[in-house]
């Protein structure tokens, strides 16, 4: 298993200096946020994919993922990470977020990165059924996975407290439905943690499910915001047991995005407290 680090806590540096700002801090991979100011889809020209790209082999960095959930570009007044939705009601908004995410796949093609993550459907609103959103959700990502499917790359769903998919059970729900090999799971730890999973059960269950993790630590009172590892009550060392119980061997990124103050201690501690961890446990 290797650490990678997310982008999405260096919105006040441009990607060069975050990629190099995370490998000097000891990360062996980046988590790139498909957003402004890295890169947003819909306006990256070419020179600017090209000098990506180069940042990481200059910085002996390797791509863990994609994250296409975030869009600050966008900047809707009510949450600038979760709108527009999946389900938003207005479907012309709602494209907005499919052409997106349709950016976002084959960008993560051009850029040799495994996969794509992005949200599980917004939040309901008033009036809208959770049994029309799951349909509309469902009818959604058909076509999106199989753009994914073309692209040679996986297309990752994030459950997140407070929207349509909360829970892994309700991400199988939605996986069963869209029934692509393009389909797959980030299990975010924080996010589970949250919602009251049995972290180890879940793991176990959605193994051939999960393509990737997302790693921050949560407040013992559950509520959803995302701590340096080592400063909330998630037992990382449960967690990792869990992981290399069943056999997953790639990336976990760790994603701090409110520490924008400070990305590099919020990074620097979370390596210090995890890669330790990690090493103990690999080596039971």
């Amino acid at each position: 298993m290797k650490f990678a680090f997310s982008t999405n806590a260096y919105l006040r540096f441009p990607f060069d200096e975050a990629c190099s700002r995370i490998a000097a801090l000891g990360y062996e991979g980046l988590e790139l946020m498909a957003d402004v100011p890295h890169a947003w889809p819909a306006h990256l020209p070419l020179a600017t994919k090209s000098a990506i790209r180069a940042a990481m082999k200059k910085n002996g960095l390797t791509f863990s993922n994609v994250n296409a959930f975030m869009m600050n570009a966008i900047a809707d007044y009510r949450q600038p990470y979760w709108y527009p939705s999946f389900i938003e009601p207005d479907e012309h908004y709602r494209r907005v977020r499919i052409d997106h995410t349709r950016r976002a796949i084959t960008l993560c093609k051009e850029l040799g990165a495994p996969h794509i993550t992005t949200e599980p459907g917004g939040p309901l609103v008033p009036g809208q059924s959770r049994q029309k959103a799951i349909d509309l959700f469902v009818e959604i990502l058909k076509p999106l996975a199989e753009h994914a499917y073309r692209e040679g790359v996986l297309f990752l769903i994030e459950p997140e407290p407070g929207l349509l998919l909360e829970t892994t059970d309700q991400y199988l729900e939605v996986a069963e439905k869209v029934d692509s090999p393009a389909i797959g799971l980030n299990f975010d730890v924080g996010h589970a943690y949250c919602v009251s999973e049995d972290i180890p059960s879940s793991i176990r269950k959605l193994a051939p499910h999960i393509k990737h993790f997302h790693l921050e630590d949560i407040a013992a009172t559950r509520h959803h915001h995302h701590l340096i590892p080592g400063q909330g009550a998630i037992d990382f060392a449960e967690v990792f047991r869990s992981i290399k119980a069943i056999g997953y061997d790639n990336w976990l990124t760790v994603e701090l995005y409110p520490n924008v103050d400070d990305p590099d201690g919020a990074a620097r501690e979370a390596i210090e407290v995890l890669k330790p961890l990690l090493a103990q446990v690999m080596a039971e």
